[in-house]
């Protein structure tokens, strides 16, 4: 278990670095153009991921800033809120070259630990991006058993919302921890879309009971619920009692069409809502092969490392390091601390009551 809980939080580092690329495959169009630059890199396995020509993202440092939360001395979910709050601030200090998204600078900037209530931010409109899902994976290392089931809802949804204070994004971020958890759990991934849909009134009652922005909540929030169900008929897997149905031809260009047809606005990934849906069908149709969860999940057109940080952070509590070359990891940035929070959460999970 200690060896998944390494493996997710390096493992997700890698997905983002890879389909960050330094900028140039994060914002590039075409997943085909991303292939043929990979070719002529030698493939996927000759890759070696450094942090001059693999940096981490913002994605990764916001990942790290809510480990680092998680794993402080704190008491109640007020305190963990608050230092939250604290960490998001701090990691928007490891910024240069990372690319941090629009939405979530402007909220970390209102953020203000130091008052009771300073991890509030209004609700927004505009909200409904992938930065709060994207940060959001060790939330379920933490609370992975089912068990602790609210505490994950809890803390997955408040640590969105204090950027993305909309539901398309915090339930993202709900998605992307919940999925972490049954990864843990070895539960089948046919039934983790049916799983999420059954937890998601949890959310809404969870929203109902801190009474904040229960109207504009309730007013926005079939988009993301929708959104999925489509998602899930059109696999088939709405029950999760079958296995996931794919087009016959998934090609690279077949899977950017299909990735722009589920977004927001045509930039597959970039939403609280399609970022954990990309990875989640790359890792439905990657089977047990690490090369292909790459090709599907961080090699494609649109926001591919805030895909590819989901869909790292799962194959590593589902597989570990098997079938990852080396290179994809062994010089990684922040691969010590990384493995340290790893470390830290895992313990910190174990004690849990």
């Amino acid at each position: 278990m200690l060896n998944k809980f390494r493996a997710s939080m390096v493992l997700s580092a890698v997905g983002d670095a890879l389909g960050y690329k330094n900028g140039e495959w994060e914002f590039c169009y075409k997943g085909s153009a991303i292939h043929e630059e990979l070719q002529k890199l030698g493939g996927l396995g000759k890759i070696k991921v450094d942090k001059k020509n693999w940096r981490i993202s913002d994605d990764t440092v916001l990942h790290i800033a809510t480990a680092e939360a998680l794993i402080s001395d704190w008491s109640d979910k007020h305190q963990l809120f608050l230092a939250l709050a604290q960490e998001y601030k701090n990691g928007m200090r490891d910024m240069w070259g990372r690319a941090p998204g629009g939405t979530t600078q402007a909220s970390c900037s209102k953020l203000s630990p130091l008052r009771p209530d300073g991890y509030i931010v209004p609700f927004d409109t505009r909200g409904g991006g992938c930065g709060g899902a994207m940060r959001a994976m060790c939330i379920g290392l933490l609370y992975y058993q089912p068990k602790h089931l609210d505490d994950l809802i809890e803390v997955s949804v408040e640590s969105a919302r204090m950027t993305h204070n909309h539901p398309t994004g915090f339930l993202g971020a709900l998605a992307a921890s919940l999925f972490t958890s049954y990864a843990l759990q070895d539960k089948p991934t046919r039934e983790w879309g049916a799983g999420l849909m059954a937890t998601i009134p949890k959310a809404m009652e969870y929203i109902k009971k801190t009474g904040r922005d229960c109207k504009e909540n309730e007013e926005h929030w079939a988009y993301f619920t929708d959104k999925w169900n489509s998602y899930l008929k059109l696999r088939g897997l709405e029950k999760g009692d079958k296995d996931p149905t794919f087009p016959k031809r998934y090609s690279c260009g077949d899977r950017d069409e299909f990735y722009k047809s589920v977004s927001f606005s045509g930039w597959g990934g970039a939403s609280g809502h399609d970022a954990p849906m990309i990875a989640y069908d790359a890792l439905l149709g990657a089977g047990n092969s690490w090369e292909e969860l790459c090709h599907r999940g961080m090699f494609h057109g649109g926001d591919s490392d805030s895909t590819g940080v989901m869909a790292g952070a799962w194959w590593g509590a589902m597989h570990g390091f098997e079938g990852v070359p080396k290179g994809n990891y062994e010089k990684l940035e922040y691969r010590e601390r990384l493995e340290d929070l790893a470390e830290k959460l895992f313990k910190k999970s174990e004690s849990l009551k």
